[in-house]
């Protein structure tokens, strides 16, 4: 599944649902030897478009005229990442085949992925016999109660995509341009603190550590990413300075939570499709190692 979502040619029409919230997107994906590109087109809601490919993310905000660029990063716009070999978090999943299906007039089979744990949630995956693309995913808590849904309603496998369905369809002429992509690496040697949290769920490691200023402030921010190779979580460190009644406390939209609290003059924030349960620890759990 993970394979054709990268390597297969397709244009379709998905509906994303996040809590109460729900829209309907285009997602056209194009793989060659220069690797893969996708665009995304809102089709309900306010006008915007997103393009990603191995280097970059575009998005379009049509309604602002701005376009936000940010590095890319392996991410689950339309597909579920599995690690390869799978047997790396065979240890904290449970994988089982639940039975068969029609997803967007394709046949498919359902596959159930448990956590072993409550500190991680639960997929179940429509997946088509014929491609292997991902027709359908729910994101479950421990009750089996869905939090996020993507379900394609309509899904071309193609040989070819025309490089002109890959442009965005609005100008970009008088738009405001926001850089966001520019990251320096924590220099380990710097004077400045650096973190980590001392805490996580069994099987979750460091993916990546970096330094950048927010599109907001400018201010330099510690961003470290923890995954287990499927479920992942991003903590962000930033100096209060006049920022003293910072937001702090859980909050959540659909499956996504976030905690935030304060330690010594900063803001520890720890975002995730996990439980409450975890971002909590893991943000409690950063501390300072310089």
């Amino acid at each position: 599944m993970s394979k054709a979502s990268r390597e297969l040619n397709y244009d379709g029409v998905f509906v994303y649902r996040l809590g109460k919230q729900v829209d309907t997107m285009r997602i056209i994906h194009k793989s060659d030897a220069d690797g893969s590109i996708e665009r995304l087109v809102s089709l309900t809601g306010h006008a915007r478009e997103v393009i990603r490919d191995k280097d970059q993310v575009r998005c379009y905000f049509p309604e602002n005229k701005a376009v936000v660029v940010e590095k890319s990063r392996l991410g689950k716009l339309i597909s579920t990442y599995l690690p390869h070999p799978i047997k790396s978090i065979s240890e904290f999943y449970i994988f089982e085949i639940a039975g068969e299906d029609r997803v967007a007039g394709l046949d498919a089979w359902i596959i159930n992925i448990r956590p072993i744990d409550k500190y991680r949630y639960g997929y179940q995956l429509w997946i088509d016999k014929k491609s292997r693309l991902l027709l359908k995913s729910e994101l479950k808590n421990q009750l089996g109660v869905t939090l996020e849904q993507i379900m394609f309603a309509q899904l071309n496998v193609l040989d070819e995509i025309e490089d002109a369905l890959l442009e965005p369809s609005v100008s970009d002429k008088d738009y405001t341009w926001h850089h966001n992509e520019n990251k320096e690496n924590i220099d380990v040697t710097s004077n400045d603190k650096q973190w980590k949290a001392t805490w996580m769920p069994a099987g979750f490691t460091m993916s990546e550590q970096s330094r950048e200023a927010m599109i907001t402030s400018h201010m330099p921010v510690d961003h470290l990413i923890y995954s287990d190779g499927l479920a992942m979580v991003s903590i962000y460190v930033e100096k209060l300075n006049q920022q003293p009644d910072a937001n702090t406390g859980h909050s959540n939209f659909g499956g996504v939570n976030t905690y935030a609290t304060h330690t010594g003059g900063y803001q520890i924030t720890a975002v995730g499709e996990v439980p409450e349960a975890t971002v909590k620890l893991m943000a409690a759990s950063v501390k300072s190692y310089q």
